[in-house]
């Protein structure tokens, strides 16, 4: 039968591995799950971390991005807006 294993259960593991308190076998023989399967979600982590990283940066890019353009649409409703009203206040129209 096939063990499923949260991702926060193997965030646990791989912290525990990282603290290097215990060897990769201690840890593996203490929580019954294979050698292999813990080396596998350890080289994962640390093929993600710099991930980590890059991805909160190009996400506050974007934040600040959408903020601006936000910030530059609203300017034009309000432009327009004052364009219509003004056009309409000129041309007699009660629309």
């Amino acid at each position: 039968m096939r063990k499923n294993y949260t991702p926060e259960y193997k965030a646990k593991l791989v912290l525990e591995l990282l603290r290097e308190e215990r060897t990769m076998s201690e840890i593996a023989a203490k929580h019954e799950v294979h050698v292999n399967q813990i080396s596998k979600w350890r080289k994962t982590v640390l093929e993600g971390l710099p991930g980590l990283f890059v991805e909160k940066q190009k996400r506050e890019k974007a934040t600040s991005e959408h903020e601006e353009l936000t910030k530059e649409l609203y300017a034009q409703i309000g432009e327009l807006t004052t364009k219509l009203n003004w056009l309409k206040k000129k041309s007699g129209i009660n629309i």
